[in-house]
């Protein structure tokens, strides 16, 4: 059995730079990557993972799984009464306390994980598949979202193993390392993130006020670096 890759894809920094981890390790011909359409209120960050794809000239696939969703009010769904809070993640469980916030999509990364271990048997029949996730430790930190974090990685991992006969196997690097370390590593490897999104809004530019986008200028800011997001085209 030859070892491929399948990267689970949101074209945002993290998922990127498990792209470039990936191709690092094992060569772009052993690897492909996979967006998911969950009924998000934008196609910024699908429309990023197709140009990733592109830019490492690897084979690029979606899946829609937007049904399953579309009985959640979570405030990152085109459907949802609720708007997107404007708030760093720290400051919002400091309001409200430690669990889950209101982008927390119900099982998302679950539902994603167990789609795409039936993509990567069915791609790659006859290989062993090492399935990328970037999920990491700001993300988990205070329950924010409990499907990023290691006892959920841990379990899928076991659960994805089992159900396909060892073919296929969870890797989530970063679990245990925060954005700024997952930017240096980005970094190091020449990933990309001029071609990433990860604002929750759709706008021309990214808000710079929500969640993932006061993280994602930290960790840039950590590491020295401008957010290449943020500079002017």
């Amino acid at each position: 059995m030859n070892k491929k890759a399948l990267v689970l894809s949101s074209g945002g920094v993290d998922s990127t730079t498990c792209v470039s981890v990936a191709i690092h390790e094992l060569g772009r011909e052993n690897v492909a990557t996979v967006s998911i359409f969950y009924g998000q209120k934008h196609r910024k960050e699908l429309d990023a993972a197709q140009k990733v794809a592109d830019f490492y000239h690897v084979p690029h696939y979606e899946l829609d799984l937007s049904k399953i969703f579309q009985y959640s009010n979570c405030s990152l769904l085109s459907h949802s009464t609720e708007e997107i809070v404007h708030e760093s993640y720290e400051d919002q469980i400091a309001q409200n306390g430690e669990g889950k916030v209101s982008t927390y999509v119900p099982f998302r990364n679950g539902l994603m994980l167990s789609a795409v271990a039936s993509l990567a048997m069915s791609l790659f029949e006859k290989d062993d598949v090492d399935i990328y996730l970037g999920a990491h430790a700001d993300d988990a930190a205070g329950n924010a979202y409990a499907d990023c974090s290691e006892a959920f990685t841990d379990a899928m991992g076991k659960a994805i193993s089992l159900g396909t006969y060892e073919q296929c196997h969870l890797v989530a690097p970063f679990v245990e390392v925060n954005k700024a370390g997952i930017v240096k590593k980005g970094l190091e490897l020449g990933t990309p993130y001029e071609l990433t999104w990860s604002c929750y809004e759709g706008g021309d530019r990214p808000c710079g006020t929500c969640g993932t986008c006061i993280d994602r200028a930290r960790a840039f800011a950590a590491n020295g670096v401008p957010d290449p997001a943020l500079e002017e085209k």
